[in-house]
């Protein structure tokens, strides 16, 4: 048997046992839908549903299954993935459920939807390539979750750096006005809270964490861990350092808050730099073209109109 007969054999082989996989994990999570689906019938005839959280419960009850084909095997605990939960602002228990569920999931859905629309469009591939379109388009149902979840982490982290200098500014003053830094803490989750919900739920897990008897320099490196944000750590380093050492904790909050309202400016100053790089390619793809058109349209039909019946007359015998 001939090298090229082995590997067209070997393709056919991993053809139909994708297509076995697909089906056998369509008809477990069918199978599994159906006992989850009647397993919640009887709990509601025994008590009445809760009126919040339904849909959550459902997208649970039909991913979940899924979930454990993905799942890692080690301590989720020490997982750096479960920082990564954290600084989205993930801390349900149902989470790591719904991503691994959905890794799982996805791939096989675009690839099932892939298959059928090339089957309906009538196009006419190689298995090999059907193949590869195949594995591509579950490659990249599979890696929606990741972009999904640095999508949420980078909304958060951006939303917490442009709220923490107001943060630190109202901390300043807490403390400048006779308040220890448990108290300053206290006050500024509760005060922040209406500007900016993800800090302050920080802030208040940060108490909480000083409240249940643990040491401040570790709550505070907590916090650090949690939103991942250079200058939240930077910040919480100048506390510990102040705490260490004696120093006047007002004074270096003061020069941090000027030093983070200086950054938050620049930032802003880049973004606005940006903008008309940005809007260049709408303007040339979508805006210019229509003005064009507008502008050289009449002239054009006119040109046109008076040409073309000079060629006209010139082309007859």
């Amino acid at each position: 048997m001939s090298i090229f007969s082995m590997s067209i054999l070997s393709a056919s082989i991993l053809y139909y046992a994708l297509i076995f996989a697909s089906v056998a994990a369509g008809a477990y999570g069918v199978l599994a839908l159906l006992g989850s689906m009647q397993t919640q019938h009887r709990m509601r005839q025994i008590a009445p549903p809760a009126q919040k959280g339904d849909w959550l419960a459902t997208v649970v009850s039909v991913v979940g299954p899924f979930a454990k084909l993905s799942s890692p095997s080690g301590d989720w605990e020490s997982s750096p993935l479960r920082i990564r939960f954290i600084s989205a602002g993930l801390r349900s228990e149902n989470a790591p459920l719904i991503y691994f569920g959905m890794k799982t999931l996805l791939p096989l859905v675009f690839a099932a939807a892939c298959y059928l629309l090339l089957r309906m469009s009538g196009a006419e591939l190689e298995r090999n390539v059907m193949l590869f379109v195949l594995v591509s388009v579950a490659t990249v149902g599979c890696y929606i979750p990741n972009m999904v979840l640095r999508r949420l982490i980078a909304r958060r982290q951006r939303e917490i750096f442009d709220n923490f200098p107001d943060a630190a500014d109202l901390m300043l003053v807490c403390v400048e006005a006779g308040l220890g830094l448990d108290a300053a803490l206290a006050r500024v989750a509760e005060e922040i809270r209406i500007k900016s919900v993800p800090l302050a739920q920080e802030l208040h897990l940060t108490n909480l964490e000083i409240r249940a008897g643990n040491a401040r320099e570790h709550a505070l490196r907590n916090l650090a861990a949690r939103t991942a944000i250079d200058e939240v750590g930077t910040f919480v380093s100048m506390l510990i350092q102040a705490d260490k050492f004696g120093t006047s904790v007002g004074a270096s909050m003061r020069v941090f808050s000027e030093e983070l309202r200086q950054k938050r400016q620049i930032r802003a100053e880049e973004l606005a730099a940006k903008v008309s790089t940005k809007m260049l390619f709408p303007l040339v793809l979508c805006i210019f073209p229509a003005i064009s058109m507008v502008v050289l349209g009449p002239a054009l039909i006119r040109i046109a109109n008076s040409i073309l019946p000079m060629i006209a007359g010139q082309n007859l015998p």
